[in-house]
C-alpha cells in the first residue's frame, strides 16, 4: 500500500554508494508519476510566462548588440573593427560558457529554484553596465558578465522545464521557451533603444516577481532529503490542475525507491558521464557544438554582412531582423508537437539536416552574387525556420537524457564545450572572414557551419534517444535509484 503522503521513508538494506547523513533513509514515492499524468494546466501555463520572458529578454538586448554593429564602427568613443565586434560577442559567450559551469553545478547542488534569481540578478546587472562601457576592454567585460548570467539560465531553466513539465509536452514546452528568445529579438529589431538601454532593468525586475510562481522541483526535493516539502509541493500542482489532490491509493500509481543524499560526488558525475552513458555524451556534444557554431558564427556577424557585402545603413539592419527573427520563432512554434509524436530522433535529423543542406545552398548564391540584401535575409529566414527548433533540440537532448542528480550539469558541460568549440571561435572567425572582403571567404565558413550540422544529423540519426512521451525516471533512471 502508497502511504496517504505517497512519500514514505523507510529503512532499507540496499547496495549504493554512502551519502552523508542519509546513508539509510530511503524514499518510496509515486511523485514522478503525478506530475507526468497532469494534462496541461494554468499552472504550466505560468511556468511557460516566468521562464521565456527571460528569453525575450535576453533576445532583445542581444539583438540591439547585433543589429548596433555598425554604430559600434563609427562610434566616436569606441571605434571598433569588425573584428573587435567579433571579439566582443565572443566575450560574451565566453562568459556564457564560464556562466553556465559554474551555475550549473550549483543549480544541481543547492536546487533550481535559488539559482533562478542569482543568474537573473548577474545578467541584469551586467546588462544595465554595459551602456556605460567606455573602450573596448569595458565593453567586453560587461559582455563577458551578461554571458555568465544567461549561460546560468540556460541550466536552471531547461532543468525546471524537465522536471515540472508532464513528458508528453515536454518537448514542445522546451523548445518554444527556449524559442522565445526570438521574440524578444523581434522587439530589438524595431526598438528606438540606444545601445543596451538600461531601462531594460524594469522589465527584468517582473520577471523576479512571476518567478516566485514557480516552486522548486518536487523532483530534486525527493532526492535531495525532502521529501516532505516535495509532496507539498506537488498536491499544490494538483489542485492548480485539477482542483484536487490526485487519489494515488485508487490509481496505483507507479512508484520508485530513491536513497536520499546530500549532493552527488563530482567523481560520480564523470563516472556518469563519461563512462556510463558514453554514447548519449558523444551525442549531446555533437549536436551543441554543431548548433552552437552555426548558430552564433551567424547570427553575431548577421549586421555585419548586410552593411558590409549589401551596403545596408546600419541604421536600417533591424527591418532586415525582424522576418529572421520571425523564422527562428516560428519554427519552433509549428514544428515542436513533432518532436512529442513523430519523435526526437526524427526530427532532429531532419531539422538538422536541412540547416545544414540550406545554409551550404544560399551560401553558394552569395558567393557568386546572386542574392540582394532582401533575397539573403528571405533565405536566412527559411534555414533558421529549420534550425532555431534543432538548436533548442541540443539542449532538451542533454537535458533529458541523464539522470535528475547530474542534469544542469550536464547541460552546462556540453552547453559550454560545444559553445567553446563553436560558438566562441564562431563570431571571431567570421569576424575574420567578413575584413577579407571575399564573398568566396565567407562561404567557405558557411560550408564549414554546413557540414557541422550535417554531421551531426547522421550522429542524430543512428544514436538518438526515443526519449518521447516517457518519463524522464524510464529515459534515464536516477542515481538514487534502489531496487
Amino acid at each position: 500500500m502508497v502511504a496517504p503522503s505517497d512519500a514514505t521513508i523507510v529503512s532499507a538494506d540496499v547496495a549504493a554508494a554512502p551519502i552523508q547523513g542519509h546513508e539509510d533513509r530511503v524514499i518510496e514515492t509515486s511523485i514522478p508519476a503525478r506530475l507526468d499524468n497532469l494534462r496541461w494546466s494554468g499552472f504550466h501555463t505560468r511556468v511557460v510566462l516566468a521562464l521565456g520572458i527571460t528569453w525575450i529578454l535576453d533576445g532583445l538586448e542581444v539583438t540591439l548588440a547585433g543589429a548596433l554593429s555598425g554604430a559600434l564602427k563609427e562610434s566616436s568613443t569606441l571605434h571598433f573593427t569588425n573584428f573587435d565586434v567579433g571579439f566582443s560577442n565572443s566575450a560574451y559567450l565566453a562568459g556564457a560558457v564560464l556562466g553556465a559551469l559554474g551555475f550549473g553545478w550549483l543549480t544541481d547542488r543547492i536546487g533550481r529554484k535559488k539559482l533562478f534569481f542569482i543568474t537573473l540578478a548577474v545578467y541584469l546587472t551586467a546588462t544595465a553596465a554595459t551602456a556605460l562601457s567606455w573602450n573596448l576592454a569595458s565593453y567586453a567585460l560587461f559582455r563577458f558578465l551578461t554571458g555568465a548570467g544567461i549561460g546560468g539560465e540556460y541550466t536552471a531553466i531547461n532543468s525546471t522545464i524537465q522536471e515540472l513539465v508532464p513528458a508528453r509536452y515536454r518537448g514542445w514546452t522546451d523548445l518554444l521557451i527556449n524559442g522565445s528568445f526570438w521574440i524578444g529579438a523581434a522587439m530589438g529589431a524595431v526598438s528606438a533603444i540606444v545601445l543596451l538601454d538600461p531601462q531594460l532593468i524594469g522589465p527584468g525586475l517582473v520577471v523576479f516577481v512571476m518567478r516566485m510562481w514557480i516552486p522548486e522541483s518536487p523532483r530534486w526535493l525527493m532526492i535531495h532529503g525532502q521529501p516532505d516539502r516535495a509532496h507539498a509541493i506537488v498536491d499544490e500542482i494538483e489542485r492548480s490542475a485539477i482542483g484536487k489532490v490526485q487519489d494515488h491509493p485508487q490509481h496505483g500509481w507507479p512508484k520508485i525507491r530513491l536513497q536520499m543524499r546530500d549532493h552527488t560526488p563530482l567523481r560520480e558525475v564523470a563516472r556518469t558521464l563519461f563512462s556510463v552513458y558514453r554514447q548519449r555524451s558523444m551525442v549531446g556534444l555533437a549536436l551543441m557544438t554543431a548548433q552552437a557554431f552555426f548558430y552564433n558564427a551567424i547570427f553575431f556577424t548577421f549586421a555585419l554582412v548586410l552593411t558590409d557585402f549589401f551596403g545596408i545603413a546600419s541604421n536600417h539592419v533591424g527591418w532586415y531582423i525582424l522576418p529572421f527573427a520571425a523564422g527562428n520563432f516560428l519554427g519552433p512554434l509549428l514544428l515542436g508537437r513533432l518532436f512529442d509524436t513523430l519523435g526526437r530522433r526524427a526530427m532532429i535529423t531532419f531539422t538538422y539536416a536541412v540547416s545544414g543542406i540550406l545554409l551550404a545552398l544560399s551560401g553558394y548564391l552569395f558567393s557568386i552574387g546572386m542574392l540582394s540584401a532582401q533575397t539573403q535575409t528571405i533565405a536566412w529566414m527559411v534555414i533558421f525556420f529549420f534550425a532555431s527548433p534543432a538548436a533548442s533540440a541540443a539542449y532538451l537532448t542533454v537535458s533529458e537524457t541523464f539522470p535528475l542528480e547530474v542534469r544542469a550539469l550536464a547541460i552546462a558541460l556540453f552547453y559550454a564545450i560545444g559553445t567553446g568549440i563553436g560558438g566562441v571561435v564562431g563570431p571571431a572567425l567570421f569576424g575574420a572572414l567578413i575584413d577579407t572582403g571575399s564573398r568566396n571567404s565567407v562561404f567557405a565558413g558557411y560550408l564549414l557551419g554546413s557540414g557541422l550540422m550535417i554531421g551531426a544529423a547522421v550522429i542524430a540519426w543512428r544514436y538518438c534517444i526515443a526519449a518521447e512521451r516517457r518519463s524522464l525516471e524510464s529515459v534515464a533512471r536516477p542515481l538514487a535509484f534502489v531496487e
